[in-house]
């Protein structure tokens, strides 16, 4: 079908390339050896929709179009004789660098009904391997850095194949050693290679030559006086600095803030280039990243100067441009899954400078609703979710710990933030909700590829009612720990996060992210509840009528008392190309304990939704073998739709295998998964239904599963994702029926029409479909 939708479109003198082969070429240079051919000349996939969705889009009259170009798919791959010649001269001298110093390669065209077929058949000769090494480096003390730092990361040894990739990473690696030496002024072509031909000719010999400059031996170099300038605005510096300069130094740093803007110590602490010190180039990255991150300066340049030619002291210059200090943003979200619909409304102030040392303020209130839709009702006309938040925040670019400075780390930007919001929110007919926190969080990082995150103070204080409307007894059978949400209570905890990998999550290799974390609250409550001589019993007991717990108090306040450990593990394999496969596992466990036997209704966990079991809308699936029938009725399944399907512990795994789709889409390129997702969400208290309960023997019976395709559009800066889930396995039905992947592929309308009639207002849904912004993991 490709081969006709093409040729049909070129004239009778040009040829279509169908194949293109690399004869004689040892196995492992193979793949490395088609690179070099022209990709003007490689042919599509035979089972690709590149070149038939642009020949769809591009041809008019039966031809070509050569105006007008639409960016959908690939061009068929046109056999161009120049093309071919190149790429045989740049496979021939791929060989020799890959030590086949003989290595000659042909071209061979057949065409045949306008369908060409290429073939570069090499002859290599035999591979050449390194005999002696040997260097010759003209300054001592280069030499002796040299010597000893080799062994660190040298790919020349004796006896290898001869290779010139090897060599050019050995000149970088020099290159690299001397700049962290304090050789300001060395250069990459102080650095090269001679190749001496020896009597075998399988053998050849490599001498390692370091020149030196025209001016004698190479020197090291010490930094001197810092010179750190502010632009006056964002719109840059003045014509000339130099009478605008500041002559006064403290600790080496002369620092001129032209634009009255910011303090001095908040900013010069990210100078890494200490006075005195030799040069080293890791220094100056450090310096340019950290101010980079403080994130109030737009540019960041680093220049030198030399007073005079006899000096071995090179000055700093450091030019920041600031950025505009405040900026607000709107933002709008429509929440949309198989069922409901929503909005979300906010509105986010910053300031970048607060207290002219870099904090960042940030202010936001938030808004938002959520509907039912189907069954002929119009949207935002079954509104069953109501929430409001004000939020604020102050993040200051360093670790704030009393009577303690901890060393800055040298690998990310460490950050102490205080933040404090309060939430409203609004379940129909069932509860109001109000919580205040406050918390103080510092995230800081070990490496590039660990960071961590602790919250040694996080308060809570909450207060809420349950709707008179909510039969009692049911919330008792079904909701227990619901009636927290009528209660005024606190959570005083802290919480550790760690988090391995994440800088890697947008590349295209195989490693392992983790992300694990814990909170733990009410132990220092119980402490002090202890020490009063309070006592307390969190078991049922009977006042009246009315079955009650009586719980510990500090100020007159029941408290609450849990862990809650969090992992998230994942392994991303790459399968070369654009082609990854990732198997994740998430769980998590929420235990109350001391002063509490239910965890609050906000640290219970949920599954579905966009970035977990996708064939499920988030918060309707469980727990275990949980089925919304046993509400009994219409009214109550409306009330508590979202609160009645929670646990205290979830398991989740996900499988996913991405591919490209099309490399030219709109702008970006279109990317393609297919996924299977399980698990599910269990309680660990049989007061909330024995059917929800974690059963080691119905763990199978207890297991949900789906599966589905997706597309990613992904325009570089972000990723607009479409994921279609399909349920296999149900866990709410029993034996045989669980399996309602069976329903579906006979055409479910029955099924569907029972399950409403029973579980009314809700419908049975095989298909969810997901909208995000983002990869889902």
């Amino acid at each position: 079908m490709q081969a006709c939708s093409s040729t049909k479109y070129i004239p009778d003198y040009q040829s279509i390339v169908k194949k293109v082969t690399i004869d004689s070429v040892d196995k492992k240079f193979e793949e490395q050896a088609y690179n070099y051919v022209q990709k003007d000349i490689r042919p599509s996939s035979a089972f690709g929709i590149n070149v038939p969705l642009y020949n769809l889009f591009n041809t008019k009259d039966g031809r070509y179009k050569t105006t007008d170009i639409k960016p959908f798919g690939s061009p068929p791959a046109i056999l161009d004789s120049a093309l071919v010649e190149i790429s045989r001269n740049q496979i021939e001298k791929f060989l020799k660098g890959k030590g086949y110093f003989q290595a000659k390669v042909t071209a061979d065209i057949n065409v045949k009904d306008k369908k060409a077929e290429v073939n570069f058949k090499a002859q290599p000769g035999p591979p050449s391997f390194i005999g002696k090494l040997s260097d010759s480096i003209a300054t001592k003390s280069v030499k002796s850095i040299y010597n000893s730092t080799k062994p660190t990361f040298t790919h020349l040894h004796e006896g290898m194949q001869y290779d010139a990739d090897s060599l050019a990473y050995e000149r970088e690696q020099v290159n690299r050693v001397m700049k962290e030496n304090g050789y300001f002024y060395f250069l990459r072509p102080y650095v090269n290679f001679d190749v001496i031909e020896t009597r075998d000719v399988k053998k050849v010999d490599l001498k390692l030559n370091i020149t030196n400059p025209p001016a004698g031996d190479h020197k090291q170099y010490n930094i001197g006086t810092t010179y750190m300038v502010i632009a006056p605005s964002p719109d840059g510096f003045p014509d000339s600095l130099r009478n605008y300069v500041s002559r006064d130094t403290t600790r080496g740093i002369s620092f001129t803030d032209l634009s009255k803007r910011y303090r001095r110590n908040p900013i010069t602490r990210y100078d890494f280039l200490k006075q005195g010190e030799l040069y080293d180039i890791r220094n100056e990255s450090l310096t340019f990243d950290r101010l980079y991150e403080l994130n109030v300066f737009k540019n960041v340049k680093i220049e030198y100067f030399r007073r005079d030619s006899t000096s071995n002291k090179i000055s700093p210059i450091i030019l920041l441009t600031p950025q505009k200090v405040m900026s607000n943003r709107v933002e709008g979200e429509i929440p949309f899954n198989g069922g409901t619909v929503g909005f979300n409304l906010s509105n986010t102030y910053t300031n970048n400078n607060l207290f002219r040392g870099a904090e960042r303020f940030e202010l936001q209130v938030k808004g938002g609703l959520q509907s039912r839709i189907g069954n002929g009702t119009s949207p935002f006309r079954d509104i069953y979710q109501k929430d409001f938040s004000v939020s604020a925040s102050i993040s200051v670019p360093r670790l704030i710990i009393p009577f303690y400075k901890p060393e800055l780390g040298g690998n990310g930007m460490p950050h102490t933030t205080f933040s404090s919001s309060y939430i409203y929110a609004l379940q129909k007919d069932v509860s109001v909700r109000n919580i205040f926190i406050n918390s103080v969080t510092y995230d800081w990082v070990e490496t590039k590829s660990k960071l961590h995150s602790f919250t040694p103070l996080n308060f809570e204080y909450r207060f809420g009612s349950l709707d008179p409307s909510v039969d009692q007894n049911t919330v008792l059978n079904n909701l227990y720990y619901s009636t927290l949400l009528a209660r005024k209570d606190l959570t005083l905890g802290m919480k550790y996060t760690y988090t391995l990998n994440a800088n890697k999550l947008n590349q295209l290799r195989s490693f392992v992210y983790l992300r694990a974390g814990i909170d733990i609250a009410g132990n220092m409550l119980q402490a002090i509840s202890n020490l009063t001589g309070a006592k307390h019993n969190p078991n049922n007991f009977i006042d009246g009528d009315s079955l009650v717990r009586d719980y510990g108090k500090i100020l007159g306040l029941p408290y609450n008392q849990y862990v809650r450990p969090e992992v998230d593990i994942r392994w991303y394999k790459h399968l070369g190309g654009d082609r990854q496969f990732i198997a994740r596992m998430n769980a998590g466990l929420g235990y109350a304990y001391g002063n509490s036997v239910f965890m609050n209704f906000e640290k219970r966990f949920f599954a579905g939704g966009s970035s977990g079991i996708r064939a499920w809308q988030a918060r309707t699936l469980g727990p275990g073998n949980y089925n919304r029938e046993t509400l009994g009725n219409d009214t109550l399944r409306r009330a508590v739709f979202g609160l009645d399907q929670l646990g205290d512990l979830r398991i989740e795994t996900n499988f996913e295998y991405r591919y490209m789709v099309l490399r030219k889409f709109f702008g970006g390129v279109l990317k393609g998964a297919a996924f299977v997702d399980a698990g599910n969400i269990w309680n660990l208290n049989a007061d909330n239904g024995e059917e929800g309960m974690l059963k080691l023997n119905k763990v199978v019976q207890q297991l949900a599963i789906g599966a589905g395709l997706g597309l990613r559009y992904d325009v570089q800066y972000f990723v607009f994702r479409f994921d279609v889930g399909l349920k296999l396995k149900d866990p709410q039905f029993s034996g045989s029926d669980q399996w309602v992947v069976s329903k579906f592929l006979s055409g479910g309308r029955d099924f569907r029409n029972n399950f409403n009639a029973t579980h009314a207002p809700d419908t049975y849904r095989f298909l969810q479909y997901n909208f995000g912004i983002g990869m889902p993991f």
